[in-house]
């Protein structure tokens, strides 16, 4: 009688890939983790309960058909597991490597929630779509037939491209409009390429253009082209811009050169350490991280990249200043985990109210800083300690200051990373008559994505905040079946 392929999770314990040792992943800024054998990765599949209500599912943004390829994966049918795994995820060999798992799918398991320890979801979509690579059954993108009918992406990030991918599979023209000189958004430029290495990023962007979605770089909307301008070109009108204005700091002080924002860091180490490109900035010292000592300020995935970045870059010594304890933080425990095995330090319960100044920077050109405004360098940052108090409005406790704690953390390096907020869209592109909500974001019709313009829609962090890549996926592939639904009708026109 053949072995039962699926419910092993009793008999079989759960494993990940192997992890680089952190003494050798902390010199690079390749990929941590390694890849499933293939007798490995199904006999983690294998371990699914393939239970009748399945919580991994309903949990993930994209609804993704786990328990399926799942099973298909521990059967030895990978092919069929990949085709079942890309019909609902434009990119899925990026979400195995970035989504925060322990938050969704892996997180809401219902072995897991048993006490056996979840499957491993993501180092399995993982090994499915990186061998779907390597076998060729990613196939190039071919409409069945062309449209004349036309539609702009504004932004390169993951929502952006998640539409043009499915227009363009349709037939109809795509036109993605980006303001950097690579496609990508933040898969590019702002995650490190220990998490996803670039390579995965732009073959996806080489596979559109390929199939034939034309990228306009370096195009700043509202500068080198009017957003009025590319309506009237267009049938439709897709904004995924993001958010990339940094939320400050205030506090004597906060205008000292070395105190940076997290996006010009992470860009800046990306463009040096994975493109090779010459980035004046880093080079200078301003934004680089070697031989510093390196306080991070926020709790986040960001702040969670940026100090496994310091590491990477030689800093001598990095610590992570957060206002809550480790089981408030908003980013991931396997990242904090991953920092701390890297020789992360966390100050926990910790916020600053200014800094010190009269530093120098130890392989910096003194002045050079994205912002700042020609004060000496940073020396320190003045931190009060904190404790949690009584639960605030979304009822996680709310941090109080601890009366005479105060002191000051020696800091060559301060990155800000303390999340971000949307552009002024409507006034950098002049139209007034996008509405926005009260927190400056796109407001858009819940379903379709379409916004209070006929004709344009909006996706991913532009219309959410600051949220997460397979969200923005989800709702890229959304707006894309609405504008697909109009132009059927006839009746998605941009320009009025």
């Amino acid at each position: 009688m053949a072995k039962q392929k699926m419910l092993q999770f009793v008999d079989v314990e759960r494993t990940m890939p192997d992890k680089r040792p952190p003494d050798l992943r902390a010199r690079d800024f390749a990929e941590i983790y390694g890849e499933f054998a293939r007798e490995k990765a199904a006999e983690q599949a294998g371990r699914c309960s393939q239970c009748g209500v399945p919580y991994c599912q309903s949990h993930c943004p994209l609804h993704n058909n786990i328990p399926d390829w799942l099973n298909l994966t521990a059967s030895g049918r990978l092919q069929e597991a990949y085709e079942i795994s890309q019909q609902t995820n434009t990119f899925p060999e990026i979400c195995g490597r970035i989504c925060p798992q322990d938050r969704l799918c892996e997180g809401n398991c219902v072995i897991e929630q048993s006490g056996h320890g979840t499957v491993t979801i993501g180092a399995i979509e993982k090994y499915i779509n990186d061998t779907a690579w390597e076998e060729g059954w990613v196939k190039p993108i071919k409409p069945s037939q062309e449209r004349r009918e036309s539609v702009a992406v504004i932004g390169a990030g993951p929502g952006g491209l998640a539409a043009a991918d499915m227009l363009r599979r349709q037939g109809v023209q795509v036109a993605v409009y980006d303001r950097y000189d690579r496609a990508g958004g933040l898969m590019t430029y702002g995650i490190p390429g220990f998490k996803l290495e670039k390579d995965v990023v732009m073959k996806r962007i080489a596979q559109l253009e390929e199939g034939g979605v034309t990228f306009q770089l370096n195009c700043n909307v509202g500068e080198d082209i009017s957003f009025e301008d590319i309506r009237a070109r267009h049938d439709a009108v897709v904004i995924a811009t993001g958010v990339y204005k940094s939320r400050e700091l205030t506090g004597p002080g906060a205008g000292s050169d070395g105190i940076v924002r997290a996006i010009d860091y992470l860009t800046a180490s990306n463009r040096a350490a994975n493109f090779g490109d010459d980035v004046p900035e880093f080079t200078s010292g301003a934004l680089n991280a070697q031989g510093k000592r390196v306080v991070v300020i926020g709790g986040g995935d960001t702040a969670m990249d940026c100090v496994r970045t310091a590491i990477r870059q030689g800093a001598t010594s990095v610590k992570c200043l957060y206002r809550r304890d480790r089981a408030n933080m908003p980013g991931s425990q396997r990242e904090v985990a991953n920092a701390e095995e890297e020789g992360v330090d966390f100050v926990w319960l910790s916020a600053p109210h200014g800094f010190t100044a009269g530093g120098s920077h130890t392989g910096a050109v003194k002045g050079v800083a994205i912002e700042g405004t020609g004060e000496e360098a940073v020396a320190g940052v003045m931190v009060r300690k904190m404790r949690l108090g009584a639960p605030d409005a979304t009822g996680r406790q709310a941090p109080e200051v601890i009366e005479g704690a105060d002191y000051v953390e020696d800091a060559d390096l301060v990155i800000k990373a303390l999340g971000f907020e949307p552009e002024e869209i409507p006034a950098l592109w002049g139209v007034d008559a996008l509405e926005v909500t009260r927190w400056g974001t796109i407001k858009t019709d819940f379903k379709t994505h379409q916004t209070s313009l006929p004709g344009v829609y909006a996706v991913g962090d532009i219309v959410r905040g600051a949220s997460l890549v397979v969200w923005a996926i989800r709702d890229g592939r959304e707006a894309a079946q609405a504008i697909l639904a109009q132009l059927n009708a006839g009746t998605a026109v941009a320009a009025e």
